[in-house]
């Protein structure tokens, strides 16, 4: 029997128990499908963390303080960072490029007839340089406005939907906080959650001497935001900043700090490995049911050549030999799981697509994905098919002519 022939009456007999070829093709299916929808969120999630990390900036560290510790045993008082470690910095160290204080609280902000509890950071004009940001509508505060300790507003890009403004219409217009007026000049643009407990979307910058002496009436700083000089590599950054914060806290030789220094490139590429081991992790469990999948064609494979015993008998007494036999069921395996496959494709692209226009999800669809999870169905196709079709090939004529 030809190759020609051989696949005809393959297709032949797939089309003869058609309802019973689409059931057993469902384990494919849902398996390709969910192997390239797991595949397309965990790329998708890695995109984004890159595209966060590109638009964290080069080089930039934030200091938090924190507590001396020898091993799991604090050794000194939690301690705090204040504008004097801000000045220290911007007189000492050498090889930054820019250095920004945070002053960060919770506080009651009212526009019109919205009131919410947001939170208001108090920071110096370069913040938007360090932070990597652009201002789309008005204008940052300068540093005049920050010496004259007047009472400017920047709002997060997320602030003005939060109180039901809009952000052309919103700039020049008054804003209060914790009952004192402010006057709004520009409103941020979109940076997205940094995965933390606070979203830099949600936050109003005023400037520091105005949070300073105005608003929170203390010195006490929440963080500092430093940039470190082009062409330095951000390890020396890191030495010099240490350096400078180690002297102002009086730490001794060998002591350990009482503040932490982050990268934050390395937080969110902490993340991103996260993201990719989740990512295998559910593929791998997706691609389990491609192997449930293929127990189910070899399966009902089985119960074909059962009863197709006497058509088997019949076309060895004309002729057919055990390898046309053999051809003959492989390849019906074989295509009840391609076409499997390519429909789980299909299945998986429009889940994705789905997944991204309704639920507003990161996806991105991978094509190494789609070809590996076509093709280990093809594969575990051909592997589930050898056993029934080497019983079919396998068959005495007589035994089977005489089969009822």
């Amino acid at each position: 029997m030809l190759f020609g022939e051989t696949l005809a009456v393959a297709f032949q007999s797939i089309r003869a128990n058609a309802l019973r070829s689409i059931l057993t093709m469902l384990g494919m299916i849902i398996g390709v499908g969910a192997v390239i929808t797991m595949v397309a969120l965990g790329t998708g999630a890695q995109k984004a963390v890159e595209e966060r990390i590109a638009a964290l900036g080069a080089n930039v560290l934030t200091v938090f303080a924190g507590q001396g510790r020898s091993g799991a045993i604090m050794m000194t008082d939690r301690t705090i960072l204040s504008t004097d470690d801000y000045q220290a910095l911007l007189q000492d160290a050498t090889l930054l490029a820019a250095v920004e204080p945070e002053m960060q609280q919770a506080l009651q902000v009212v526009y019109g007839n919205q009131n919410r509890n947001l939170q208001v950071t108090g920071t110096t004009p370069n913040y938007i340089q360090v932070r990597n940001y652009t201002v789309p509508y008005g204008r940052m505060f300068t540093a005049g406005d920050d010496a004259s300790r007047q009472r400017y507003a920047v709002l997060g890009s997320s602030v003005p939907e939060m109180l039901g403004g809009n952000p052309t219409a919103m700039i020049h217009q008054t804003i209060l906080i914790r009952g004192i007026p402010f006057e709004i000049i520009g409103v941020l643009s979109s940076k997205g959650a940094a995965g933390g407990f606070t979203n830099p979307d949600e936050q109003i910058l005023i400037p520091l001497q105005t949070a300073q002496y105005r608003v929170f009436g203390t010195k006490r700083l929440r963080s500092i935001g430093v940039q470190v000089k082009d062409g330095v590599p951000i390890e020396q950054g890191m030495v010099d900043l240490e350096r400078v914060l180690r002297r102002e806290h009086h730490i001794r030789p060998g002591g350990e700090n009482d503040f932490t220094i982050r990268n934050q490139q390395d937080v969110l590429q902490t993340q991103q490995q996260a993201t990719q081991v989740f990512t295998t992790l559910l593929a791998s469990i997706a691609a389990v049911s491609l192997i449930v999948g293929g127990i189910g064609i070899m399966n009902i494979m089985l119960v074909s050549v059962t009863e197709r015993t006497r058509e088997i008998g019949v076309r060895k007494a004309l002729g057919a030999t055990r390898n046309n036999i053999l051809l003959q069921f492989l390849i019906e395996a074989l295509t009840l799981c391609v076409l499997g496959g390519l429909i789980g494709v299909l299945l998986g692209a429009g889940t994705t697509v789905v997944l991204a226009r309704v639920m507003k999800w990161n996806t991105l669809i991978s094509g190494s994905a789609v070809v590996i999870a076509f093709g280990f169905s093809a594969l575990v196709g051909l592997f589930f098919g050898i056993w029934p079709a080497r019983r079919a090939a396998k068959l005495d004529p007589i035994t089977a002519l005489r089969y009822e």
